[in-house]
C-alpha cells in the first residue's frame, strides 16, 4: 500500500539487464504506483520504448529538451513530481556520471534536479563493478544519500559468475518501499518480530511442529520496515524469502527463540509475537533415527519456555518493550481464549483468528482477525490479504505508540 498513488520515475540505462525493467515497471503498476519511464539512448538498444509505454500507459521520456504541459521541461517536471526515482539497471557509466554531478542526458539531469530519494540497482560486468573507480563512485553516492540495492552474485551475461547481476525485481520493490518509508510514523523505533513455527527435534530427521507458514509475521516485518522502524526478525523455519532491509536471526526451537528474544528485549520498543511457538517438546531426543519397531511409540513431553511470560517479567524491571502485541491462533472459544491470553500475558493488544477456517490462518494468503484491547474493545476485521492485515495493524500500533509518548511527555 505504501506504493499506491506514489509517483515513481523509473530510469533504465544501457545494460543487458534492461529487459528486467519491463517486469519491474509492471510490478510497480500492480502495486498502484504511477510510473514515468526515462530511458537513456543506450537502453533503447535493449528494450523498445513502446513496450514500457504500453505497460505504464504514459509516454516514455527520451529527450531532455522535450516540453511537457506547454512550457515545462521534461527533466524539471519529472524531478519535481517524483516521490522516488529508481534506476534499474544502472550501469558503471551512469554511476560515474552521477558521482561527478554530470547532467548530459535526461536521466542524469532529472536526478541532479530532484529532491526525491534515489534508489540505484547496479548491474554490470563483475570486473567493472570491482574496479576501484566504480567502487569509489558507489561510496560517494552512498555518502550523498543515494540508496543502493545490489548487485547480486550469480551468472552474468558473459557466462562468468560473480558480483554484478541485477538483484531480483521483488528485492528492488522491497528497497523502494523501505526508501519511501524512511520518514514514516515509526522512524527511530526499534521493533522486534517473531515469526514462523518452531520445531522441536525428536531425532535427527523428525520433529514436532505446526502448520504455520510465517506469512503473517513476515508481513508485519515488511509493514514495520515501511513505517520507518528499525526491525529485527527472529524467525523459526519457513519457506519464505528473507525480508529486505531488516536484521534477521534464524532459530529452530522454542528454547532458541526464547534466548534470542531475551537478548533483544532491552533494545526493543515494540514487540510483535507472531510466531507459532511449540508449547511442548520431547523430553528426550534420540541421537540416531528412530526405526519402525513396536506397534506403538509413546512420547514423553515437557513444557517449553513461555516467551511472553518472560517478556512480561522483563517489562516489570526494564520497562521494555513499551508495547507488546500478541497473537492467538484458536480452534474454539476465540474471544474468550484471546481475552484470557491478553490478561495473563499483560499484552497491549492481541490479534486472534480461528485457524479452523479454510480461508484464514495457516497456509493461506488471507486472514480474518479480531483485535482485542485491555479495555475490552473488540474490533472484528473482514477477510483480508495478510499484507493488508499487517499494514492495518501497524497503523493502529503506530497510533498507540504516539499516544503512549504523548502521555509520557504530558
Amino acid at each position: 500500500m505504501i506504493l499506491e498513488g506514489k509517483r515513481v520515475v523509473l530510469g533504465i540505462t544501457g545494460g543487458i539487464a534492461a529487459y528486467k525493467a519491463v517486469d519491474l515497471a509492471s510490478k510497480l503498476i500492480q502495486a498502484g504506483a504511477i510510473v514515468d519511464v526515462i530511458m537513456t539512448e543506450a537502453a533503447t538498444r535493449f528494450v523498445a520504448p513502446l513496450t514500457l509505454q504500453t505497460l505504464t500507459h504514459r509516454p516514455v521520456s527520451l529527450d531532455m529538451f522535450r516540453l511537457l504541459e506547454e512550457t515545462d521541461m521534461t527533466h524539471i517536471a519529472l524531478s519535481e513530481r517524483a516521490d522516488v526515482i529508481i534506476v534499474a539497471p544502472v550501469t558503471a557509466n551512469t554511476i560515474a556520471k552521477l558521482a561527478h554531478g554530470l547532467a548530459d542526458n535526461l536521466l542524469t539531469a532529472t536526478i541532479l534536479a530532484t529532491r526525491a530519494p534515489v534508489l540505484l540497482a547496479p548491474a554490470m560486468n563483475a570486473d567493472m563493478y570491482a574496479n576501484p573507480a566504480t567502487q569509489a563512485n558507489v561510496r560517494t553516492l552512498k555518502d550523498r544519500g543515494f540508496f543502493i540495492v545490489g548487485p547480486a552474485h550469480g551468472r552474468l551475461a558473459s557466462g562468468r559468475v560473480g558480483w554484478g547481476r541485477l538483484v531480483a525485481v521483488g528485492q528492488i520493490i522491497e528497497a523502494a518501499r523501505q526508501t519511501l518509508g524512511r520518514e514514516g510514523p515509526l522512524v527511530g523505533v526499534r521493533v522486534l518480530v517473531t515469526a514462523g513455527g518452531t520445531q522441536e527435534p525428536l531425532d535427527p530427521v523428525r520433529h514436532l511442529g505446526n502448520r504455520s507458514s510465517g506469512r503473517m509475521g513476515y508481513a508485519l516485518v515488511a509493514a514495520a520496515r515501511d513505517s520507518g522502524a528499525d526491525v529485527r526478525l527472529v524467525s523459526a523455519p519457513t519457506a519464505l524469502s528473507e525480508p529486505y532491509g531488516v536484521e534477521m536471526v534464524r532459530v529452530r526451537t522454542a528454547e532458541e527463540m526464547h534466548r534470542e528474544v531475551k537478548v533483544a528485549i532491552p533494545q526493543t520498543d515494540i514487540l510483535f509475537m507472531a510466531a507459532a511457538v511449540a508449547d511442548y517438546r520431547p523430553a528426550w531426543r534420540a541421537t540416531s533415527k528412530l526405526k519402525k519397531g513396536e506397534a506403538e511409540l509413546k512420547l514423553s513431553l515437557t513444557r517449553t519456555p513461555d516467551i511472553l511470560e518472560s517478556v512480561a517479567m522483563e517489562r516489570g524491571t526494564l520497562g521494555k518493550p513499551g508495547l507488546v502485541v500478541g497473537f492467538a491462533a484458536e480452534t474454539d472459544d476465540l474471544i474468550k481464549n484471546a481475552q484470557e491470553k491478553l490478561a495473563r500475558k499483560r499484552l497491549d493488544l492481541i490479534v486472534a483468528n480461528d485457524v479452523t477456517a479454510p480461508d484464514s490462518g495457516f497456509e493461506v494468503e488471507t486472514n480474518r482477525v479480531v483485535l482485542i484491547k485491555p479495555d475490552g474493545a473488540i474490533d472484528r476485521w473482514p477477510l483480508l490479504d495478510k499484507a493488508e492485515v499487517a499494514e492495518r495493524i501497524l497503523k493502529l500500533v503506530a497510533e498507540m505508540w504516539e499516544e503512549k509518548h504523548d502521555e509520557g511527555n504530558a
